[in-house]
């Protein structure tokens, strides 16, 4: 006998989530917005003028966008009563220069009549993810487009799902297979950290309270946890920010790589990499290959940028990337 398979609801909002990606595509405005890349590239470049806080804050906002609920610009959504995913703890150390970026670029693309309400801020703050990284010396790439807002964001919904500093390499992978990332993915997004900063607080544990008779983590340049004792003292103001990259904090390079092979990662999660042997010759190859790092780059963060897009009725085109459209 035959028994009918059911599928829940929820198994198949996930499943249209997966398979929607395949409706994105390069030239997605081409008619209705044909200019929207460089209205966009020119509104970030003239906020990266400003700040280059712009160039680190974007690239995260969009990492932390695609990792909770997928592509939809939903962490740029607020809420009078801070239950949004911006809410979260997880989030309250996202840079506002982020938000800005996109704000600044959808009133640019509006202020085109004929791109008006036509283009969403998912795939804005794609584009301007893209125009950061290479104004930072990074790769320039073809950005796929074609995503929709989504129109729900909460607080809870970010718990569990971004990575935290402390995490070791089998935690990391889980979480970024959960999202369809390889482990050269996982290693490929983490040289994002090249142009990152971090408040003090993220990483104290590893310089002052660690199990080692000096409480410095062992994996650590011994010299260059001293160095991070002096930026961040032990009361240090829980609003000093320092940057990852102690060589080049500045360029999109993979200096980061080679600061690895010298115990000189910031976070657990970053040093780790090089420490775990599963990892380690993909660390190598880009510490010594700045090319394989880019290609990988862009290859990982296209696929990223896939992550629970939605599209149809699955979503809008807000006309505030902060709030949901108005039901008429």
């Amino acid at each position: 006998m035959n028994c009918p398979i059911l599928f829940s609801p929820l198994f198949l909002l996930f499943l249209h989530l997966s398979l929607s990606h395949a409706q994105l595509r390069v030239n997605y405005y081409h008619n209705s917005c044909p200019h929207v890349e460089s209205i966009v590239s020119s509104a970030v470049k003239k906020k990266f003028e400003q700040t280059f806080v712009t160039a680190p804050a974007t690239l995260r906002l969009f990492f932390h966008d695609c990792f909770v609920l997928g592509c939809d610009a939903s962490v740029i959504l607020a809420s009078r009563n801070h239950t949004s995913e911006k809410d979260n703890p997880d989030n309250l150390s996202l840079a506002g220069d982020g938000f800005d970026t996109v704000i600044k670029a959808k009133a640019a693309v509006d202020s085109v009549p004929r791109c008006r309400n036509k283009v969403s801020c998912a795939d804005i703050l794609a584009i301007a993810t893209r125009d950061v990284i290479a104004l930072t010396g990074g790769p320039s790439y073809a950005v796929e487009l074609g995503r929709l807002d989504g129109r729900i964001s909460t607080k809870p919904s970010v718990r569990h799902h971004l990575p935290h500093p402390d995490f070791k390499l089998g935690k990391l992978k889980l979480m970024f297979a959960s999202r369809g990332l390889s482990l050269t993915d996982l290693i490929a997004l983490s040289g994002a950290h090249t142009i990152g900063f971090s408040h003090c607080s993220r990483f104290s544990r590893r310089i002052y309270k660690f199990k080692s008779k000096s409480k410095i983590d062992p994996t650590l340049d011994l010299q260059y946890a001293k160095k991070l004792r002096k930026m961040c003292p032990e009361n240090v103001d829980p609003r000093m920010a320092i940057e990852m990259d102690p060589a080049t904090p500045r360029s999109f390079d993979n200096m980061y790589y080679k600061n690895l092979q010298r115990g000189k990662g910031l976070f657990t999660s970053d040093q780790s990499l090089f420490t775990d042997a599963k990892s380690r010759h993909i660390v190598n190859i880009f510490a010594s290959n700045n090319t394989a790092f880019k290609e990988a780059f862009v290859a990982a963060i296209t696929k990223l940028g896939r992550v629970g897009v939605r599209t149809g009725k699955h979503g809008e085109i807000r006309h505030d990337c902060a709030v949901v459209n108005k039901i008429t």
